[in-house]
């Protein structure tokens, strides 16, 4: 696979890697399963909070009367 980046996302890339003393091909892969990782984390957490209010509707109703 190649990763074309412009300027400023190589520099950046470049930073990231230096700073975790790391190459920019293993600072790439944690950058993208940390990404994928919270994004995954936030849909589950919106889900089972959906759930729960569905769940406890007539209770929370209750509660804010």
């Amino acid at each position: 696979m190649t990763l074309r980046l412009n300027e400023r996302q190589d520099r950046l890339l470049r930073e990231l890697a230096a700073a975790q003393n790391i190459s920019k091909q293993e600072a790439a892969a944690r950058a993208i399963v940390e990404t994928a990782e919270r994004h995954l984390h936030q849909e589950r957490l919106a889900e089972l909070s959906e759930q729960t209010r569905t769940r406890y509707a007539d209770l929370l109703r209750r509660l804010g009367e």
